[in-house]
């Protein structure tokens, strides 16, 4: 089974500002993006198409064709709380040297560790392993990109972050 993973295009998001799962607007360059990703999917064939239920990655199946796509919200980005759409360096929460100290186990106050992440990711993965289609492309976020390819064992859960996942990147993996 192949799944092709797409991260969303651009936000309209100052630098430094943690958005997580909050519904930002995506950036002017959202049309250049999105037809260049178009593009490189057109000769790609899909049993089905799943998307994150955020305005930015239903925007950019939909500008690719894909006008239905099955929303999931196993697909959100991670859930950063009380931090959400905040600058990092004006979070003055004691939680948030925890979380730095063990953001696969820590979480945001009022959101979800890592950990969480890679749980409700590793469940739509078996979701999909019991299913027919065999080629399925996911519109997506960078965090669940980075824990399919550590549930995939591409990645060291420890390097996660380290792991650099562009605007309009395009992954292939087999399940």
């Amino acid at each position: 089974m192949k799944i092709t993973l797409i991260r969303h295009t651009s936000v309209d998001v100052e630098p430094g500002i943690c958005y997580g799962q909050s519904d930002v607007p995506l950036a002017e360059s959202f049309i250049n993006e999105a037809e260049f990703i178009k593009q490189k999917l057109q000769q790609e064939k899909f049993d089905a198409i799943y998307c994150s239920p955020l305005s930015r990655c239903v925007k950019l199946a939909k500008h690719c064709g894909y006008e239905t796509p099955i929303l999931d919200k196993r697909l959100l980005e991670l859930n950063f709380g009380d931090w959400e759409m905040k600058a990092w360096e004006k979070i003055s929460d004691p939680q948030l040297q925890r979380w730095y100290d063990d953001w696969i186990n820590e979480k945001p106050t009022n959101g979800e560790s890592f950990q969480a992440l890679l749980s409700r990711v590793e469940d739509f993965l078996n979701e999909f392993k019991t299913l027919p289609q065999q080629e399925l492309a996911v519109f997506t976020h960078a965090g669940v990109i980075r824990a399919i390819e550590i549930i995939n064992k591409q990645i060291l859960i420890k390097k996660a972050f380290e792991y650099k996942i562009e605007y309009g990147d395009i992954f292939e993996v087999n399940i």
